[in-house]
């Protein structure tokens, strides 16, 4: 379980890393997040600190990647309260993002969190993944493809890879259970076009925490 200090130490490390104004307004979503929770169902995590962790800590895990730092333009799938995407367009306001869920009434909240935190580099878009993708404008549209959503590589696959232009990356943040998801999947990896190139278990109290590691998938 977190607790105060280590939200301070990760405050820190994130002022060092982006710059206070950046920080503040990456806690200034979580606080968001939190606050509004209470009216709608937005997060299990009720817990500041524990939220500091598996929320924002995590979300950043990606920018460590050369393939995410190398993206122009990400798309988030299932992006739920903005995680990713949002806590990722805070943190790099030189990239383009798209957070896409099914789930209008989550959108709304990210649309007002970021005209109020001036957030100008994201969009929201309702829709469902499967069903999008083949629209000209998003299919193969995009460098990179996000996802902490709660579903099956083998699904996650096939909502995703459409989105993604051959040579970019799909890159899902998933569990402990990985290498079973991973042998489920070979055929869905195989229809469109993805390959498991490597699986980053990135280091730090947020990967400890949240258990999370990176699949990093090729669109060949």
């Amino acid at each position: 379980m977190a607790d105060r200090k280590d939200t301070e130490s990760l405050i820190q490390k994130l002022t060092s890393e982006y710059g206070e104004e950046k920080t503040a307004k990456l806690v200034s979503y979580i606080d968001m997040v939190l606050e509004r929770n209470e009216h709608i169902n937005l997060t299990a995590v009720r817990d500041r600190d524990e939220a500091m962790q598996k929320h924002l800590a995590d979300s950043l895990l990606i920018t460590s990647l050369p393939e995410y730092r190398e993206a122009k333009k990400v798309i988030d799938v299932g992006t739920g309260a903005g995680f990713p995407g949002a806590l990722l367009a805070i943190a790099d306001p030189d990239k383009e993002f798209v957070l896409l869920d099914s789930t209008l009434k989550r959108l709304r909240v990210i649309d007002e969190f970021a005209q109020t935190l001036g957030i100008e580099n994201l969009r929201t878009v309702h829709a469902r993944a499967e069903e999008i993708s083949r629209k000209p404008e998003y299919s193969g549209a995009f460098d990179l493809c996000v996802s902490r959503a709660v579903a099956s590589l083998d699904k996650l696959s096939g909502w995703c890879l459409p989105f993604v232009k051959a040579g970019g990356y799909f890159v899902p943040y998933k569990g402990e259970n990985y290498e079973a998801e991973t042998a489920d999947a070979g055929k869905a990896l195989k229809k469109y076009r993805g390959k498991l190139e490597r699986v980053e278990e990135p280091a730090g109290a947020a990967g400890e925490i949240s258990g999370h590691v990176l699949m990093v998938i090729r669109k060949y």
